[in-house]
């Protein structure tokens, strides 16, 4: 991990986030059409914030193999796991052996794969074939579960049981699906808005298991609900390249959004006291002396 800047003032404020390279806590970012220069910048800046970096849906197919080896070679060389979006596999799958995919997708450069049925259906055995085809390839299982139709969408116990198969079958990760909008599907209702009871249903059947879900989250305050619901290293998806730091930020209490649930519960335990006069700076505790 880079020294930041403002370590010495806010180190211990964030000190609760996990680094990389992490099993929890993933920030796991949608690239719908990013340049190789704007990767480029995106990874300077906030490449120590990234754990993985998926190509959305079919975008990948119409990167040319030059352009799309050099993001792959760019993302490896900052520890970011690639892969592409689980919609192009359903659709390599109506055609096409998995094997035949996934020795593709590993050729090209990538190092994880996305495996879903948001839109064809898949019985648990391919599923489980699919996780078993992408280990043996050398990539890295992430799963997703749910319905991309707003009309079908599975029950807060079937993604949860879906998730927990999914995990005891070989995958890393497992991504609750709920589109680039973020609305009427997942948990998410028609605005947007967190369903409170699918959550709570899917955080008492996974159990300790629920740290290895990455929550699309499109929107901040969905985001915002998850950090408060599950804390600092809560699984991210479907973050834009540009959202990064602003997501990491409202993951360490430095937004609004997350700080005034701190600072409220400082302020109601009596831990920290609004009206005290600040001490001379030599007698101050929670400043660190330079040596």
């Amino acid at each position: 991990m880079p020294e930041l800047a403002w370590d010495s003032i806010v180190g211990s404020l964030i000190g609760d986030r996990v680094q990389k390279p992490r099993a929890c806590g993933i920030t796991m970012v949608i690239d719908t059409g990013v340049g190789l220069r704007q990767l480029e910048d995106v990874l300077e800046l906030a490449g120590h914030c990234i754990d993985h970096w998926k190509f959305g849906f079919g975008t990948s197919v119409f990167h040319t193999r030059k352009l799309l080896a050099a993001k792959l070679a760019l993302l490896a060389e900052h520890s970011v796991l690639s892969l592409p979006g689980g919609t192009l596999l359903e659709v390599a799958l109506v055609e096409h052996h998995c094997r035949v995919y996934m020795r593709h997708a590993r050729e090209l450069g990538f190092a994880g794969v996305e495996i879903s049925d948001g839109t064809i259906p898949l019985p648990a055995f391919r599923r489980r074939n699919l996780i078993r085809c992408a280990r043996e390839a050398g990539l890295v299982p992430i799963t997703e579960v749910g319905k991309k139709d707003p009309r079908q969408q599975p029950s807060a116990d079937e993604l949860a049981e879906q998730a927990l198969e999914d995990l005891a079958a070989g995958a890393e990760w497992v991504v609750v699906e709920s589109r680039e909008s973020g609305k009427a599907v997942g948990i998410y209702d028609q605005h947007g808005q967190v369903i409170d009871e699918a959550v709570a249903i899917i955080r008492a059947r996974m159990g300790e298991a629920v740290g290895r879900l990455i929550w699309e989250a499109p929107l901040k305050d969905q985001q915002a609900y998850l950090v408060q619901h599950f804390g600092t290293n809560v699984g991210l998806g479907n973050i834009q390249p540009d959202q990064v730091l602003a997501v990491e930020a409202l993951r360490n209490r430095l937004r609004f959004d997350t700080m005034r649930w701190v600072t409220g519960e400082l302020v109601r335990s009596g831990a920290w006291d609004p009206l005290a006069v600040e001490p001379p700076l030599g007698e101050w505790p929670l400043i660190k002396k330079s040596s």
